[in-house]
C-alpha cells in the first residue's frame, strides 16, 4: 500500500540524523566541516538544523 501524499510532514528536514551517514556527509560539506565535527556537535547541542548550523560557523571561527 502506498503512502498517502496528502499527508505531508516537513518537521523531518528541520533536524539532521546522527545515524544517517549520507545526512552527516550531506550537512558536513554543506557547511565546510567534518562528519566527526558533525557528529561531535549533534552530541554537544541536538540535532535542530538550525542551530547545529550556528555553532559550525562558530566552529569554523575558532
Amino acid at each position: 500500500m502506498a503512502d498517502d501524499k496528502n499527508k505531508r510532514d516537513f518537521r523531518d528536514r528541520d533536524q539532521v540524523s546522527a545515524d544517517n551517514d549520507y545526512e552527516v556527509a550531506y550537512f558536513a560539506q554543506k557547511v565546510g566541516i567534518t562528519p566527526v565535527q558533525v557528529r561531535e556537535l549533534i552530541a554537544r547541542h541536538g540535532n535542530d538544523r538550525g542551530t547545529l548550523e550556528l555553532e559550525a560557523k562558530a566552529l569554523k571561527g575558532r
